[in-house]
Formats: C-alpha cells, structure tokens, sequence
C-alpha cells in the first residue's frame, strides 16, 4: 500500500490538483490529508468538495488550525494576514462546507501510523515542530513507528537514535528507508503554501509493504492561484508569497 500524505492545501486548487495527479502517477493508492485543507487561498469550496470524494473513498483527514478557525471564533492568535483571509473563507462556506470541516478529528492512527496536523503531544494547541526537542515530544506522544505531521510548511525529517533525536532535509524523490526499531517523524511540507524557498507544491509517499518514504516537489500554475487570490480580493501578501515559496 502506497500512502500519499498531503498537507496544509490552503484552498489551493490548482497545487492539490497537480499534487493528486503526480501521487496517481507514483502509483498512490490510498490519501491522507493532515489539515488546514482551507485558508489563505481562492478555492476553499471547490478543494472542500474534491477532499470530501477522496474521504468518501476512504481517505483519511485530520483538522488544522485554520480548518478550526474558519469555523468560528476571534482568530486572537493569527497575523493580520492570517486573520483577513480567515474570515473571508468564513463568508465563502455553506453548512455541509462547515460540517465537513467540523467532522475532522485531530489525529488519525492506521496501524503503525499516527497522522496530526501540529504535534502530538497536544494536537489541538497547534505547535510548530521546529526543534528535536519538540519532535521527541511528538514522537512520544504518537507511539508510533511513523508519525506524519504538517503546519510547518517545510518537509523535514526526523528520528530517534541512540544519540537522541536528528534531523535532515530529504532530497525529493529519494526514497528513505524508515523500518527497524527508530521512530521517525515526517514534516510532509504544504501543499498549498511552501515557504522554503521554492514555490513548488510539496508532497510525501509512504510505501507501506517496503517501509520506504518518499518525499516530492511538484510544480503547478502558481501564477493562475495567485490571480484568483487577488480577484477574489484577499490580500495581496498572499499571492506573492506562492510566486517566491516563502
């Protein structure tokens, strides 16, 4: 079974599009989608509707921050940015859009695996794991042998040794083995909003059966998504930051 792990959409169409297709092509045969399906871009209804036919095919989801906060709710923790677009999605979704959203559940386990949008250890609070402290406090708390996570927007990989826990940067499409008995912790990047320096759209396979992952960069239309964000009257900041990947 080949897993593709998508996260932090964005209410980007064209990217989830291209990101679909490319994980139809590598042969994926199940998807997971790690949360803030919306936020920030153009698209959110039209993304809804496409995830929501991938979960009635046995997709699983979890909520991200964003997801929560378009719901609902004062958004007191976001930038003004953040904040602008929430409440414009807000205005776009209909109740079976919000009932959907609502629906997800801050983690998904599948055997062995253990699926969040932020960290594990208080999935619903929304920290970024951004040190090997905190991802040791992740992994602890997932009790997995692999735990895939998002909300950070760059694809990083750590795991357990014998020294403590490390870190790398995956080369994309390079397979990584991550069987035996290290527990290891995959930042899949952001579909929807890479901010890493390259604007292409970042995705992670996982082939069960081989215990192999793979992490992917696939370019999309990026220029035709940041058109809609600024006719669709977001801010402006949001466009430009799917042209430079940052």
């Amino acid at each position: 079974m080949k897993i593709a792990v998508l996260a932090d959409i964005h209410s980007n169409l064209e990217a989830l599009r291209a990101c679909l297709a490319h994980a139809e092509r590598e042969g994926a045969d199940m998807h997971v989608f790690l949360g803030d399906l919306v936020g920030y871009g153009a698209d959110p209804v039209a993304c809804l509707d496409l995830l929501a036919d991938h979960a009635a095919r046995g997709a699983l989801l979890v909520r991200g921050n964003h997801d929560e906060a378009a719901l609902g709710g004062l958004c007191e923790n976001m930038n003004f940015t953040a904040r602008d677009a929430t409440y414009w999605t807000r205005a776009q979704l209909g109740s079976s859009e919000r009932d959907f959203l609502a629906s997800l559940p801050y983690t998904a386990r599948r055997d062995d695996l253990l699926f969040v949008h932020a960290s594990a250890d208080a999935p619903d609070k929304w920290a970024y794991i951004t040190s090997s402290r905190q991802a040791e406090r992740c992994m602890e708390a997932a009790q997995a042998s692999v735990t895939f996570a998002g909300h950070v927007h760059h694809p990083s990989l750590f795991f357990a040794a014998s020294t403590g826990v490390r870190r790398f940067h995956p080369v994309p499409g390079v397979a990584i083995p991550v069987g035996g008995p290290r527990r290891w912790l995959a930042i899949a990047g952001s579909v929807g909003q890479p901010r890493d320096g390259n604007n292409a759209a970042a995705y992670a396979l996982y082939d069960e059966g081989d215990r192999l992952l793979k992490f992917f960069r696939v370019p999309y239309d990026h220029m035709t998504t940041a058109r809609k964000i600024v006719a669709a009257g977001l801010p402006e900041r949001l466009a430009l930051r799917l042209q430079m990947g940052e």
